[in-house]
């Protein structure tokens, strides 16, 4: 949950390298029967180590647990299709043509009420959940190297470690865009309330879903306020043809 020198602690993750992997593994090598004998090994066979699997992730904690699970639902689904081929490259970065295997999807699996988003690119998986209440977990597992045109050996590690990441890093980013466009509850529920501005003067509120209101919604995100503004006389022949009604009833009181 914190750490006082977090970056020295990143500093230590990071010296975990394919010589130490490798070293821990000598050191049995020498210690359980294997089918090559001592002679054996000494005339030039012996063993390597391959990445069959690995995993990769990133937790990001939430300072407001309740908001943080708020989010979470949110992206889920505004993010539905990211495992679709023509969304792959978003976040895997790698171009997928008619000719290229393996599966491309999301699904959204329930494990009671604790959901998670997985997103397929050929056998790698990428997982989101929300952890322990309280964090935003994000898991890239290869399952095949190859899949990214990297070979199984022990030593392209550091590589595969950098590629998880980056991988990572861009659904979140896919995912913070995708949740800037749209408004959180607090925001909404200053928009449907009545309020007074600093001034001292009352605002009404706007109730969403009645047609005056989305009328009017629709009028104010014209292009053209865009270049010259708008008063008060501008979106109301908008308006009155949204609601289908004579600009004479739709008056600037309205």
């Amino acid at each position: 949950m914190s750490c006082v020198q977090p970056a020295k602690l990143q500093q230590i993750y990071d010296s975990l390298g394919p010589e130490d992997i490798d070293r821990v593994f000598r050191k049995w090598l020498r210690r359980i029967p294997l089918p090559l004998t001592t002679e054996g090994r000494r005339a030039g066979y012996d063993w390597d180590l391959s990445i069959w699997q690995m995993e990769v992730s990133l937790t990001q904690i939430f300072d407001r647990p309740v908001r943080g699970r708020e989010f979470f639902e949110e992206i889920i689904g505004d993010n539905l299709d990211l495992g679709r081929p023509d969304r792959v490259p978003l976040i895997f970065d790698r171009v997928v043509t008619k000719k290229t295997s393996g599966h491309f999807r999301t699904r959204v699996i329930q494990d009671g009420v604790h959901p998670s988003l997985h997103i397929n690119y050929k056998n790698f998986d990428l997982k989101q959940y929300f952890k322990e209440g309280r964090g935003c977990r994000t898991e890239g597992t290869f399952r095949n190297p190859n899949d990214f045109g990297i070979h199984k050996g022990l030593v392209n590690l550091p590589y595969l470690q950098k590629i998880g990441r980056q991988i990572n890093r861009r659904l979140l980013e896919v995912e913070r865009v995708s949740h800037n466009s749209g408004l959180s509850g607090d925001s909404l529920q200053k928009v449907v309330q009545p309020a007074v501005t600093e001034d001292g003067k009352t605002a009404p509120g706007l109730k969403f879903g009645q047609p005056r209101v989305m009328a009017l919604l629709l009028a104010l995100t014209l292009f053209q306020h865009l270049i010259d503004g708008f008063r008060n006389q501008d979106p109301r022949k908008q308006v009155a043809d949204l609601l289908g009604v004579p600009i004479s009833e739709y008056t600037a009181t309205r």
